[in-house]
């Protein structure tokens, strides 16, 4: 019952619902209790033949009273409780997705896609059936039983109610021993759901590297075995919840075997009437849904409790990313400087970054380049607060980012990260999705900056075409140009393209490039690339090399130090001057 315990805050919430669905619960009870005292009635009336039409229209009318007041009373119960059990599910929902818009990058390094799924959908429904089922379950059980046994001792015998129920203690003991395994058991399966989630999602979204690499068969093969082992765990579940009906069913059994046998006893002794034998057997019957309900009781409360589990674990988790109690709102904007004495990704004890200092004032433009892993994109990381536990300080406009509020700083900043993800929505709601309040015109006028509106316009519905998950049916060059036509429709104080001009051609790199040297002459802009081409016009440019700074200065002073961007500038255009000859 502890389930319940854990989802108090909600049932004092919601206790004005779940008063009228119990008392909904209760007057079916009672009316239920209707039917087989008339039935009784009806037997020992035939058997003294002492029946009237008078009789049979009264109790007629009573059996349809019954069956009316049980339809609407249902209705009642429906209404409240399973309202109740889908308001539970859409609070949980929108606490937890909230909770995963809220994680910072080391939650989402933590945990896999598929296992955050599995919690949003299994375990979610397994406590939305504790409001549910298991509220329904535990107090019409609770009600219903309570009831009939009431009616047993008042309407017929002490006696024979005391004796029929001696089996019913058996049904608790065999509900706490099998309810125990069956909370370890579901635990154990709901974890290996997310394995198999966790692999289905990967092959799915990595289903074109499988195919290039032939690999269909193999990961197959891989697919199946994780699909036999959950199988496997579900089947020590199936087997522990199959054992409540039929040990329910036996216990029932043996309350029928001694209703009849001392039922019929006290008939013969003529201290209960054969009527009254026949609305106890009723009563009985009324029982079995009690009995069966403790087992389906304990079955919906340990897989609850087992979901309910693993939800507040995940909602327990703290971002690292913490706002100050009175953090700026405005927008930042100003020179960065940017001074960053070291820092090492979690769980890794080699540093990423070493001495990273540089001063980049508002409007100028730096480039940042280097071998691939030099830590270009962690500097970005820092930057857009993924990551704060890093030596140093990192200030925009005059104030240390930690000091702004998320939105107020990341507003300022527009992102092009390396891989692209675009939405499966429209390119203009691609586009616009930042700023869903922008007009067409300057839905096109970022696309024209990014030098993708003519693309664009030969799709088959121009901006209103799909792009398909994210961004299937379209080039790595045209996904690149839409991402960077996102990052620049509202104008942000500070640009970072990281890589960001790596999947298009030189000519229209150098389009891209002027259009924003023209539009955003008095913005802020950090370029980190590796053809060199995309920073030469930079203000400054840094060279990293395993997290350090070993180069800087503008395109002319480094090509006159003779150190690695000389070397790679003249590798690059020696590579384009072959490439234009084969070409010519």
């Amino acid at each position: 019952m502890g389930i319940f315990k854990k989802l108090g805050w909600y049932f004092q919430q919601e206790k004005r619902r779940y008063a009228i669905g119990v008392l909904a619960l209760f007057l079916v009870a009672i009316v239920n209790l209707v039917p087989p005292k008339i039935i009784g009635m009806m037997v020992d009336a035939m058997n003294t033949r002492t029946v009237t039409a008078h009789h049979l229209v009264l109790w007629l009318g009573l059996m349809l009273f019954a069956g009316v007041a049980q339809y609407l009373f249902r209705f009642a119960w429906r209404v409240q409780i399973w309202g109740g059990a889908a308001l539970l599910e859409r609070t949980l929902r929108s606490r937890l997705f909230w909770h995963f818009m809220k994680m910072d990058a080391t939650f989402y390094q933590k945990h896999r896609t598929g296992d955050l799924m599995a919690h949003a959908t299994n375990d979610l429904n397994a406590i939305q059936n504790v409001a549910g089922a298991g509220v329904l379950t535990l107090f019409d059980s609770i009600i219903t039983g309570g009831t009939t046994l009431v009616a047993m001792v008042a309407f017929i015998d002490w006696r024979l109610t005391i004796v029929a129920i001696l089996p019913m203690p058996l049904l608790a003991l065999m509900a706490r021993f099998l309810g125990k395994h069956l909370h370890d058991a579901f635990t154990e399966a709901q974890a290996a759901f997310s394995r198999l989630n966790d692999k289905t999602q990967e092959s799915v979204s990595g289903v074109k590297v499988i195919k290039t690499f032939g690999q269909e068969k193999e990961d197959l093969a891989d697919f199946n075995g994780i699909v036999d082992r959950t199988v496997n765990i579900n089947k020590k579940v199936n087997f522990i919840d199959s054992l409540f009906d039929p040990s329910t069913t036996l216990i029932m059994g043996l309350t029928y075997v001694i209703t009849i046998i001392y039922g019929g006893h006290l008939v013969i002794a003529n201290q209960i009437t054969i009527g009254q034998l026949v609305s106890f057997v009723a009563y009985v019957a009324g029982l079995v849904w009690p009995m069966f309900a403790i087992g389906r009781l304990f079955n919906i409360l340990e897989r609850g409790n087992a979901s309910y589990d693993r939800v507040a674990k995940l909602l327990a988790e703290k971002s690292t990313i913490i706002e100050p109690a009175k953090a700026i709102s405005a927008p930042a904007h100003g020179d960065i400087r940017y001074s960053v004495d070291q820092f090492s990704y979690p769980g890794d004890d080699d540093a990423a970054l070493v001495d990273v200092h540089f001063n980049l004032q508002a409007g100028k433009t730096l480039g940042i380049v280097g071998k691939v892993g030099a830590g270009k994109s962690t500097i970005f990381k820092l930057l857009l607060r993924e990551f704060d536990n890093y030596k140093g300080a990192i200030e925009f406009g005059g104030h240390n980012i930690k000091d702004y509020t998320l939105d107020a700083l990341l507003d300022s900043i527009g992102y092009v990260p390396q891989d692209n993800f675009l939405f499966s929505t429209t390119v203009a709601n691609n586009i616009r999705f930042s700023a869903y309040n922008k007009a067409q015109a300057d839905i096109e006028e970022a696309a024209r900056e990014s030098a993708v509106h003519e693309d664009i316009m030969h799709f088959t519905d121009g901006y209103d075409t799909l792009v398909g998950e994210r961004g299937v049916s379209l080039s790595g060059g045209q996904k690149q140009r839409l991402a960077i036509a996102r990052a620049v429709i509202n104008g942000p104080e500070l640009l970072i393209l990281d890589d960001a001009l790596s999947a298009v051609d030189a000519k229209t790199e150098e389009e891209i490039l002027e259009n924003m040297q023209r539009d955003r002459a008095n913005k802020t802009t950090i370029i980190a690339a590796h053809r060199l081409s995309s920073v030469m016009h930079a203000d400054e440019i840094i060279v990293l090399e395993a997290g350090r700074i070993i180069e800087r200065g503008t395109h002319d002073e480094l090509l006159k130090q003779n150190g690695w961007y000389a070397e790679m500038w003249s590798l690059q255009q020696l590579e384009s001057k072959i490439g234009g000859e084969n070409n010519g």
